[in-house]
Formats: C-alpha cells, sequence, structure tokens
C-alpha cells in the first residue's frame, strides 16, 4: 500500500514538472518557437513555386579541380604485351574448355559415319553397275 502512494506522489512530481516545463515554453516568444518547430527545406534542383514552403537554394557542388597524372616513359626492356593477351576471354570460354573432350569423341564419330555411308554409296554403285 505504501508503494502505491509513493508512486502516485512520484507521478504528480513528474505531472507538475512537465506542466510548468510547458509553461516556460508558452512564455518564450511566440515566434521562436514555430520556426525551430518547421524544418527548413534545402533544395538544389528543385524550386517550389508555392509561397507557403520555406526553403532555401543550395548552390550545386563543385568538384575539385583534377590535374592529370603526367606519365614517365618507362626504361623497360620488356616489349610491350600484344593486344591479343591483354583482350578478355569470349563469354563461352569455360563451355568450350569443359565439354573440348566431348566434342572431340563426337567429331571422330561424325568422321566414321560419314566414311561408312560413302563406303555404301560406293557399294551401291558398283552394284548398279554390274547389274548394268
Amino acid at each position: 500500500m505504501e508503494d502505491a502512494q509513493a508512486r502516485k506522489e512520484r507521478l504528480r512530481a513528474l505531472k507538475a514538472a512537465a506542466e510548468s516545463a510547458g509553461a516556460q515554453h508558452e512564455r518564450e516568444e511566440p515566434g521562436t518557437a514555430a520556426v525551430e518547430d518547421v524544418p527548413v527545406l534545402k533544395f538544389r534542383n528543385y524550386a517550389p513555386t508555392s509561397k507557403k514552403i520555406e526553403h532555401t537554394k543550395v548552390d550545386p557542388a563543385h568538384p575539385p579541380p583534377v590535374e592529370e597524372p603526367v606519365l614517365e616513359p618507362e626504361a623497360t626492356n620488356e616489349p610491350e604485351q600484344d593486344l591479343l593477351t591483354v583482350a578478355p576471354k569470349k563469354a563461352n570460354w569455360d563451355l568450350r574448355r569443359d565439354l573440348s573432350k566431348k566434342l572431340a569423341k563426337l567429331e571422330r564419330r561424325t568422321q566414321r559415319a560419314m566414311i561408312q555411308l560413302m563406303q555404301e554409296q560406293e557399294r551401291a554403285k558398283l552394284d548398279q553397275d554390274t547389274e548394268d
């Protein structure tokens, strides 16, 4: 029971302190509190047409001047790299690498099949010539 009463007293004291702080804000100049509450917008690429919006215009950003570095010719005995060795690989280089063994096997089978077809055509021609 005593705890509840002590808590009520603390809450009353906090409420009174909050009310007195609010009264102090009301005593200040009315124009300063309103200006602090409303943020001032800063625009760089946009100018609002409404007169109600308080805004300022920000100057455009100016990057610092860039000085190009002076390249001194290097005195090296290495020959210049060929453009082909510097050029990036084609997009399907890994597919060709992985499939090269399978493609070689298929190429051999294709050659055998073509030879077999040619031999059959030769036999068919010889059979036709012997019948005539």
